[in-house]
């Protein structure tokens, strides 16, 4: 992974997160679990080397696509589509993507699937915001991203917080990413988005005039988008803005 440049992160003035595998990240352990109980051995490692096929595939629009009892909430159908599509691509047969997905839903409400903090995140970011750099959050979720966050301990580090479920509109949509820099007028270029999906953050950014950068430290999107800037993580990234502002 390459060193953050620094005209990516100079005289930034808010720092937009996706919440997914940005802030929180998924628990393959928990979904391989669900599997277990549903029948089916799809083990911890195999869903996550098949994470990254399923957001090449997402970039594709070629996503698992089923009919189950909730995909009618907000956010559920593309929520199901992401798990559906990581669970046929880590071994499970298509046929029991259905049970999958409502056994996965009741564990998501009882506790949200994305929800392993990266080691110093908190710290990094409370650092961050005290040199007045303003925090957002925008991430297309179904309307529970705020009290998960609370559970965390990480709400209180954000000064706009835009869940899709919640305010209706979604990533790519520019009007979401503009939401973030609203209470505080800021110019689309003083705003850097971080997100792990090209199709929605990084495509979204862009529209909205905003810098953008992709959270990929596994190289899930390697030798595509090859004008997408890649970073490791947003602790990397907050370390770089840190170093630019003390210079």
């Amino acid at each position: 992974m390459t060193t953050v440049p620094p005209s990516l992160v100079g005289g930034v003035r808010l720092l937009s997160l996706d919440a997914g595998n940005t802030v929180v990240f998924f628990d393959h352990a928990r979904l391989a679990s669900i599997c277990e109980a549903a029948g089916h051995a799809v083990g911890r490692f195999d869903l996550e080397a098949a994470e990254g096929r399923a957001k090449r595939r997402h970039l594709d629009d070629a996503m698992e696509t089923v009919a189950w009892a909730h995909d009618g909430a907000p956010g559920a159908r593309a929520w199901g589509q992401m798990i559906g599509t990581l669970v046929v691509e880590a071994g499970a047969p298509r046929a029991a993507v259905r049970v999958i997905l409502e056994r996965a839903w009741a564990e998501h409400v009882r506790k949200n699937l994305w929800s392993v903090v990266p080691e110093g995140l908190r710290h990094a970011l409370a650092r961050l915001a005290s040199t007045g750099v303003k925090l957002g959050v925008v991430s297309n979720s179904e309307g529970m991203l705020d009290a998960l966050f609370r559970s965390l301990a990480l709400r209180e580090l954000f000064h706009v917080f835009l869940d899709s479920g919640v305010v209706g509109v979604e990533k790519p949509d520019p009007r979401i990413f503009d939401m973030v820099r609203a209470p505080f007028g800021f110019a689309a270029d003083e705003v850097l988005h971080l997100g792990d999906m090209v199709s929605t953050d990084i495509v979204g950014a862009r529209r909205a005039g905003m810098r953008a950068a992709l959270i990929d430290p596994f190289g899930h999107f390697d030798a595509l988008e090859p004008d997408v800037t890649r970073v490791e993580s947003v602790v990397a990234v907050v370390e770089a803005m840190l170093a630019s502002s003390a210079r």
